[in-house]
């Protein structure tokens, strides 16, 4: 099987195995470290970080969660982190159309999506395979194209390093042992809920941030053309509507590979999801080029020409879509382009809290 893509189907299987392998009776059980409220940038106009009752934010869990993302210990082979595929530079992307950074050297199917504001995300993967960062974490690191870590190895693995044991006990005192690889997937995703972004110019002009520099006359004129061409699928203040959308990247939707074509389909087994992929975020979309979930589209310009008079039918093309395209003049180009750049968050991509 190629990637964590394909072992979608077999992770409620897994996750159940490392649970029974270490069993967590009271998952509403009140952490020792206290929960820590992380700050929400204003740009998203919402009060806190969603969390679920297992796994509250804690400072300690979510230290050792950036610890853990950018140790290669977690692949077979030590030379595989999860930041080798989600850099903070690209808003956790990686710049590749499909990645062969992983152990066996393999092009994957999929293009690794950027990671940002997951906290709010209602499915995970391309496809809402995972439900949770919790259950999306051991995809990546038991695939055979990705980290191809058994889940003994890599306890054993980070038993055998004395630094990581004091950390995961403080995180995780109420768990014992509190070195699990349910533990080092509930701390990765505390670690992946605090990349939030929501401070680009477009924000700080939105609030009238004193010393917010305006947005420039094509910008604001941008940000009208995409509100009334985009904005059904990309809505903001996340800029995702977090829903299953066929673009018309294709006509039709093989079966091979397990039904990767199928997108959303291939978890649903439903008929009208086929070639229904997740909805990303535009913020800072300017930084995490490739696009769509085979990263086909080298450039924004790519994009828009696919929008624009590049839609291929099929029974399942999204309503919110014209068949004829969007037909969009030079000008409103240029001025969806001037807008896009100003949902770069360089504070999000520049935060030594989320770097190694």
């Amino acid at each position: 099987m190629r990637g964590c893509y394909l072992r979608l189907l077999a992770l409620p299987g897994l996750i159940a195995l490392a649970s029974a392998c270490h069993p967590d009776p009271d998952l509403t059980a009140t952490p020792t470290p206290p929960p820590w409220r992380v700050p929400v940038p204003a740009g998203l106009g919402v009060p806190a970080v969603p969390t679920p009752t297992r796994n509250p934010l804690t400072r300690a869990g979510v230290a050792l969660g950036r610890m853990l993302f950018y140790d290669p210990r977690l692949s077979g082979t030590n030379t595989v982190s999860c930041a080798t595929c989600h850099q903070p530079e690209r808003a956790f992307s990686d710049g590749r159309a499909l990645s062969a950074a992983g152990v066996s050297g393999r092009p994957l199917l999929r293009h690794a999506p950027a990671l940002q504001n997951l906290a709010w995300a209602r499915g995970l993967f391309w496809d809402g395979g995972a439900t949770d960062l919790e259950s999306q974490v051991f995809g990546p690191l038991t695939s055979p194209d990705e980290m191809n870590q058994p889940l003994a190895a890599l306890e054993a693995e980070l038993l055998a390093v004395p630094a990581y044991q004091p950390l995961f006990a403080a995180a995780f005192p109420e768990q014992v042992p509190a070195l699990t690889s349910v533990t080092v997937a509930r701390a990765l995703a505390q670690f992946q809920r605090t990349l939030l972004t929501g401070d680009s110019p477009y924000d700080r002009w939105r609030r009238h941030e004193p010393g917010a520099a305006p947005l420039a006359p094509a910008a604001q004129a941008g940000m009208l053309v995409v509100d009334a061409r985009c904005g059904t699928c990309h809505p903001s203040p996340f800029f995702t509507d977090e829903t299953y959308r066929n673009n018309g990247l294709d006509s039709t939707f093989s079966a091979d590979n397990e039904r990767l074509a199928w997108g959303r389909g291939r978890i649903t087994n439903q008929p009208a999801d086929r070639g229904r992929y997740r909805t990303p975020t535009l913020r800072n979309v300017a930084l995490t080029a490739p696009y769509m979930h085979d990263g086909r589209f080298a450039t924004l310009d790519d994009v828009l020409d696919h929008y624009d008079h590049g839609l291929r039918p099929s029974p399942t093309l999204d309503p919110a879509l014209p068949a004829t395209g969007l037909r969009l003049t030079p000008l409103e180009r240029q001025q969806i382009q001037a807008f896009l750049q100003t949902l770069t968050d360089t504070s999000f991509v520049q935060r030594p809290a989320l770097r190694p």
